[in-house]
């Protein structure tokens, strides 16, 4: 019988885990459920004779790869893949995947309210700005930054976006799309990140780039901490005392901030964009189908290793 592991420390939601299991069973497969685990091992006990496994934000390294002697598909419950080894995967065999689109409405909207709590002083008392009439600049231009478009558009922002690869596609919507990163952050009141932490993005928000930004400005990251420099970025707000950054995963140098920019920041607890039941059924689910898909049909259209 095939086997599937659900491999969360952050659980689906029970109707998520319901659903999935509706579509192995009519499958015939064996679904297993690991939720709040708390060693590594608990993991490489579960995943050792499975043949497909579903996560989200967990660790599938090489061990844990090496260990999993029959599993042939890993699907990540979401967009972001840098939680799984790839050239692991591929080494041993295992296509991985992800869910592309499914938390994009979930993320889009924390951006969006980051942007209000960050425009209205953090709710603190003091007086704050509209959303209304302010220049959205979006730094890439995936799934998420296109829902972003969609609400800053209804509540009446300018929305200008910097693309490599989707220029053609945002002007098609009525974009304006910016010659450079540099001129995006400078004519932005706000900075919303939408790129993946790989390749040319790693560090890509730089002092060469964040030096034009505006006074108060805001800087939202629902991405990855990898896509900023942390030391640039600390310098630029130690000398521009009006920007905010606002953040959807805590960086390296929190303490820092604690420190030197009350008032100025704000850091989610735990990564929440996709942390809606919304989202939590809608990349569960497609992991589900994907994975029948892969194992039935040979279906690798999202397969995101080589």
């Amino acid at each position: 019988m095939t086997k599937i592991l659900i491999a969360t420390e952050k659980p689906f939601a029970p109707v998520a885990v319901k659903k999935i299991s509706k579509i192995f069973k009519k499958e015939g497969y064996e679904l297993r459920v690991l939720e709040k685990y708390k060693s590594k091992q608990e993991l490489l006990d579960a995943i050792l004779d499975v043949d497909a496994a579903i996560i989200r934000s967990d660790k599938i390294d090489e061990e844990v790869l090496n260990a999993a002697k029959n599993l042939k598909i890993v699907v990540r419950a979401g967009a972001g893949y840098d939680n799984v080894d790839l050239k692991a995967a591929t080494t041993n065999n295992v296509v991985v995947m992800n869910t592309p689109g499914q938390n994009s409405n979930a993320v889009a909207e924390l951006a969006i309210g980051m942007a209000i709590f960050g425009m209205r002083e953090m709710f603190s008392g003091k007086p704050g700005s509209e959303l209304r009439g302010r220049t959205l600049g979006l730094h890439g231009f995936g799934f998420v930054a296109r829902n972003v478009f969609r609400i800053a558009r209804a509540l009446g922002m300018k929305v200008i976006v910097y693309t490599r690869y989707s220029k053609h596609a945002a002007a098609a919507i009525g974009l304006k799309v910016t010659n450079s990163l540099e001129q995006l952050y400078e004519k932005s009141d706000i900075v919303s990140i939408h790129v993946p932490a790989r390749g040319e993005h790693i560090k890509s928000v730089s002092y060469e780039v964040l030096k034009h930004l505006r006074d108060g400005s805001i800087i939202i990251n629902t991405a990855r901490k990898e896509v900023i420099n942390e030391p640039d970025l600390v310098k630029i707000m130690e000398e521009n005392q009006g920007i905010k950054y606002m953040s959807d995963v805590k960086p390296d140098c929190e303490t820092e901030f604690a420190e030197k920019f009350k008032g100025r920041y704000f850091f989610t607890p735990k990564k929440a964009g996709a942390q809606t039941a919304e989202a939590n059924l809608n990349a569960g689910v497609a992991a589900a189908e994907q994975i029948v898909g892969f194992l039935e049909k040979g279906d690798a259209t999202y397969q995101v290793n080589g």
